[in-house]
């Protein structure tokens, strides 16, 4: 009985019953060289009546997976684990010996394949226990916030306004970029229909509701989370990965008030703000849309946005954005806190980060657009 080669010039590992007391073992008895004999226990045939006589003289080489392997088998088919061991070399002997005073441990196998029911099972333990560890981390983020509302020199000011300029001022660029290229898009689909009915100035309404209402937060949600939600989680799976988050907690020093609250200030704060800024070039991408495709006016334009749009549709929009902002910063500290491993685990952390993150947010926006209508807003 052969196991498939492990490598090439490398014998696999072999096993003989010749006889019904003898087991004859040759070639490498090692993880690599195993194969599928680690699986194998030897028949009722097979199995000695008295202690076994397992001859080791032909074994090249032998790990502790071999070892294991073999200690397994004894305790399955021998008489409480004892054997005759002839012709084994002394390191073998040795590293028997020790397998066996550690007792009995089951052959390291590939798990198989968990059939549908178990990996729905698991997947839903694996949600449930991912959920309660993102409320601890919301709770304690609370907590945080509770002692520096109580003490505000606690708050660690200087990455606070760091983050700020990283969130917000660095970000300015690209929400402006694609909010007014979103009121241009939005005037310009608008205006395909309004021309035909000859109601072109209503373009005013359309552009003022969608953006203030919905685009212009959700547009920046998503612009932050792939941002600012990214780079919170590839940081501290890096500081996670490289043992300063254990640091610090040997320090005494709470990871959460040090690592996670000031990047949820700073992105609560400046979330509204960059929501603000977007409505207005949302705007004004959608007046020179208005007024290159349908002739209106900057002035006709300007006249009609108060009575289209009144203050309590911009408060909508801009409720949403601490909402959204702590969405994004909690599941991105918390993706990057779950980091285990290396580089790779970082990359895999950082995507479900941001998918998370921009999922969660088109939920919240759902469910705020049910509780508006049930509000009558």
């Amino acid at each position: 009985m052969k196991a498939s080669p492990p490598t090439p010039g490398e014998s696999p590992a072999t096993l003989d019953f010749a006889a019904p007391a003898t087991w004859t073992l040759g070639g490498h008895w090692t993880a690599l060289g195993l194969g599928e004999l680690a699986k194998r226990l030897p028949s009722r045939g097979e199995q000695a009546q008295g202690r076994p006589v397992i001859d080791g003289s032909a074994v090249a080489a032998l790990d502790t997976v071999g070892a294991t392997v073999i200690e397994h088998w004894l305790a399955r088919a021998g008489q409480g684990g004892e054997a005759d061991w002839r012709g084994w070399k002394p390191a073998h002997e040795k590293l028997l010996a020790r397998i066996r005073e550690q007792g009995e441990a089951e052959p390291p196998v590939q798990p198989s394949p968990l059939g549908p029911v178990a990996a729905v099972g698991k997947a839903t333990v694996d949600f449930l226990d991912e959920l309660r560890a993102l409320l601890r981390l919301v709770g304690e983020c609370a907590v945080a916030v509770r002692m520096a509302i109580r003490h505000p020199s606690r708050i660690r000011w200087r990455p606070f306004l760091h983050h700020v300029g990283i969130a917000g001022l660095a970000a300015m660029p690209i929400v402006g970029l694609l909010a007014l290229l979103m009121g241009v898009v939005v005037a310009y689909q608008g205006a395909t229909q309004l021309v035909k009915y000859g109601a072109n100035v209503f373009v005013v309404d359309l552009v003022g509701l969608a953006m203030l209402r919905e685009f212009a937060p959700l547009v920046t949600a998503i612009i932050v989370a792939g941002r600012s939600g990214a780079a919170y989680a590839a940081q501290l799976g890096t500081m996670v990965v490289t043992e300063e988050v254990d640091a610090l907690r040997t320090l005494g020093i709470p990871p959460v008030e040090m690592l996670v609250l000031p990047r949820v200030l700073a992105l609560v704060l400046v979330m509204p703000l960059l929501t603000v800024y977007a409505d207005v070039l949302g705007i004004v991408g959608g007046m020179v849309m208005a007024t290159a495709k349908l002739g209106v006016d900057p002035e006709a334009f300007l006249d009609r946005l108060p009575r289209a749009v009144d203050v309590t549709q911009l408060m909508l929009g801009v409720g949403k954005a601490p909402v959204f902002a702590a969405i994004i910063v909690l599941v991105g500290c918390f993706q990057g806190l779950r980091t285990r491993g290396g580089a790779d685990a970082v990359g895999a952390q950082t995507t479900r980060a941001v998918m998370q993150s921009i999922f969660l947010v088109i939920v919240a926006d759902a469910a705020f657009s049910i509780l508006f209508s049930m509000l009558g807003l």
